[in-house]
C-alpha cells in the first residue's frame, strides 16, 4: 500500500493506492473560495492553508481507512510554489520516519503524464501491464494552469518533452482571460460555461500557431487580442456579447492545442493519445481531441475529472507505474524540487 501527499499549490490531498485494486481512497481540501478572493493564489494564504488542513486530513484517513500496510510515503517534492512543497515534505518525511517506511518523492508533472492510466488500471489491475504495454508508444498533452507541453512515453515508459509553451500557459491564459471578462476565479470553468451560449466564430482571436514546424503553444498573444478587443467595446456591449466572447476565447485555445496535437501525430506513429491537467476537464477540448484520435484510429486516454488538478491519487499512482519512482532509492534527505523534473 502507499500512502501520498500532495501539496504543490492550493489543493491539499492525501491518497491511497494499492497495486491489486488501484486507488482505495481520496481526501482533498480545496482552497478555491478562498484564493477566489484574490482573484488568484496567494502563496502565503496557500501555506498556511496546507499548514493548518493536513493534519486533520491525515487524521480522517486513519479513522476511515487506517495505516495498516503502508509500505511506502511518497510526495509531491515539484514543481510547485516552495512553501506549500515544504509542508508536504515535511509531513511526509515524519511519517515515513515514524513508520520506517522509503520515502520516495515524485515530480508533479509526471502524475499528470500516468494519470490518464489510472481507469486502464482500474479495469484489471492484474493484467495492467501487458494492456498499457499495448498503449505504448503514447503521445499525451499535459494542459493546466501553469504547464502546457506534449509528451512522448515510450516502450520504456521513458518521458521525452517535444514541447511546451514559450509563453504562458493554456489555462492560464483561460484565467487571465477570466479576469479581464470580469468572471472571476478559476477562469477556465466559467468562460467554458458561458462558452457554451455562444458563438465560438463571433471573434477572430488568434490561435498562435508560429511556423509549421514548431510545435510550441504560445497564448501570450491571445490575452492581448482579447483585452485590445474589450477596450474597443463599450461595458454594456461586453456584458451582451459575453457568451460570444467567452466561446470565440476558448475556441483559440482549442483550437491551438489540437492544431499542435495533430501535428506531432503527423509525425510519428502512436498507439494511443493521452489528455491531463485541469484544463483537460474542458468538454470542448475533450471533444476535439476525441475526434482528433478517432481520425488516427488510436484511443483518446483521458483523466478522470477528479485526476485532472492538483490530486494524491496521480501521485501514489505513478510512484508505482513509473520506472524513475518505482525503482528509486529511499530518499533519508528529500529536497524540494521547485523545476519541471521531466
Amino acid at each position: 500500500m502507499i500512502l501520498a501527499i500532495e501539496s504543490s499549490c492550493d489543493e491539499t490531498a492525501v491518497a491511497l493506492f494499492d497495486p491489486s485494486r488501484g486507488v482505495t481512497g481520496e481526501w482533498i481540501h480545496s482552497q478555491i473560495a478562498l484564493h477566489g478572493r484574490y482573484g488568484g493564489v496567494v502563496p502565503d494564504l496557500a501555506t498556511r492553508e496546507h499548514l493548518r488542513n493536513l493534519g486533520p486530513l491525515l487524521e480522517r484517513v486513519r479513522a476511515e481507512a487506517g495505516f495498516d500496510g503502508i509500505t511506502r510515503v511518497v510526495v509531491t517534492h515539484g514543481p510547485g510554489l516552495a512553501g506549500c512543497l515544504a509542508i508536504g515534505v515535511a509531513a511526509a518525511k515524519s511519517l515515513a520516519l515514524a513508520w520506517r517506511t522509503p520515502l520516495v518523492g515524485v515530480n508533479h508533472l509526471r502524475g499528470h503524464v500516468f494519470s490518464p492510466f489510472i481507469p486502464v488500471h482500474a479495469e484489471a489491475p492484474a493484467e495492467f501491464d501487458t494492456q498499457m504495454d499495448a498503449l505504448l508508444p503514447h503521445l499525451g498533452l499535459v494542459v493546466s494552469g501553469g504547464n502546457t507541453l506534449l509528451f512522448t512515453l515510450d516502450r520504456e515508459r521513458k518521458i521525452t518533452v517535444v514541447s511546451s509553451t514559450k509563453d504562458d500557459a493554456a489555462g492560464e491564459a483561460l484565467d487571465k482571460g477570466a479576469k479581464l471578462l470580469g468572471l472571476g476565479y478559476p477562469g477556465g470553468p466559467l468562460i467554458e460555461k458561458r462558452a457554451a451560449k455562444g458563438n465560438p466564430e463571433a471573434f477572430a482571436f488568434p490561435r498562435g500557431i508560429g511556423p509549421r514546424a514548431d510545435l510550441d503553444f504560445s497564448f501570450s498573444g491571445l490575452k492581448t487580442s482579447l483585452r485590445y478587443q474589450l477596450e474597443k467595446m463599450t461595458p454594456a456591449e461586453v456584458e451582451a456579447r459575453m457568451d460570444d466572447l467567452c466561446a470565440s476565447y476558448q475556441q483559440a485555445v482549442v483550437d491551438a492545442l489540437v492544431r499542435k496535437t495533430t501535428l506531432a501525430l503527423e509525425r510519428e506513429r502512436f498507439a494511443s493519445l493521452g489528455l491531463s491537467g485541469g484544463v483537460a476537464n474542458n468538454q470542448t477540448l475533450r471533444a476535439a481531441l476525441g475526434r482528433v484520435a478517432k481520425a488516427d484510429e488510436i484511443p483518446l486516454l483521458a483523466a478522470l475529472p477528479r485526476h485532472t488538478g492538483d490530486n494524491a491519487g496521480m501521485i501514489a499512482f505513478a510512484a508505482w507505474v513509473d520506472p524513475s519512482a518505482r525503482n528509486a532509492e529511499p530518499l533519508a534527505g528529500l529536497a524540494i524540487e521547485p523545476g519541471l523534473g521531466l
